[in-house]
């Protein structure tokens, strides 16, 4: 069972959302918020799998509340849903601890799958942000920090071999075939990555990735 937070000040979004996954018997709401303060309350009191989160709110919007909730060390983690196909807050969310972005346009089914993806500990971007994303990261790198430095180093040639593959969209799947590995072995290089990087998911490998310099856009 994974159980959701629903997060958007727009009552008719919320009940939409709250139908579809009323009508899957794996997925709970288990409750709703208005803003970004309620989210971040509501979090630490239920403890829900994956917090559904809208960005434009009034009060706390969708950055802050992520980004509490992100760093309180629980383990609800955070699926942004976007207005549109490049958010002016969607680089932000994603340095706030975002696990994935979807359009509140996309498919059912996308969005049911998003959720899943989410709760397993995959991250989910929509593909129509993923390019953007991508430039707007390159616009605003900070240049590698004394940390990110160590972190890099702590890395195997192999390991980074694997992180540039996944940080230029490949699936395990896939970086196994380029990289002649198992696709359990890849499970594992990325694994060790993300501890040794402290990142939640792929998405914060990602950006670690282009913080670093490893992969730049095409």
């Amino acid at each position: 069972m994974t159980t959701v937070l629903i997060v958007d000040d727009q009552a008719l979004q919320r009940l939409g959302f709250s139908m579809l996954m009323e009508q899957h018997p794996d997925l709970t709401v288990v409750g709703e918020a208005t803003h970004g303060g309620e989210a971040v309350r509501m979090t630490a009191e239920l403890h829900p799998d994956v917090v559904l989160m809208d960005v434009r709110m009034p009060g706390m919007d969708g950055i802050e509340a992520t980004r509490r909730i992100v760093s309180s060390g629980g383990r609800s983690r955070v699926l942004v849903m976007t207005t549109f196909d490049l958010d002016e807050y969607a680089y932000d969310a994603l340095r706030a601890g975002a696990s994935g972005f979807l359009l509140k346009d996309a498919l059912p089914e996308e969005l049911l799958a998003g959720i899943r993806a989410v709760a397993a500990g995959d991250a989910v971007i929509s593909p129509g942000l993923t390019r953007k994303l991508i430039d707007a990261f390159t616009t605003r790198l900070p240049g590698r920090t004394p940390e990110q430095e160590l972190q890099l180093r702590a890395l195997t040639e192999r390991e980074i071999e694997v992180l540039t593959a996944v940080a230029t969209g490949c699936s395990n799947a896939e970086v196994a075939e380029h990289l002649h590995l198992a696709e359990t072995t890849v499970k594992s290089h990325v694994s060790r990555i993300l501890a040794k990087i402290g990142a939640r998911d792929r998405v914060q490998a990602v950006i670690f990735a282009y913080d670093v310099g490893l992969v730049r856009p095409a």
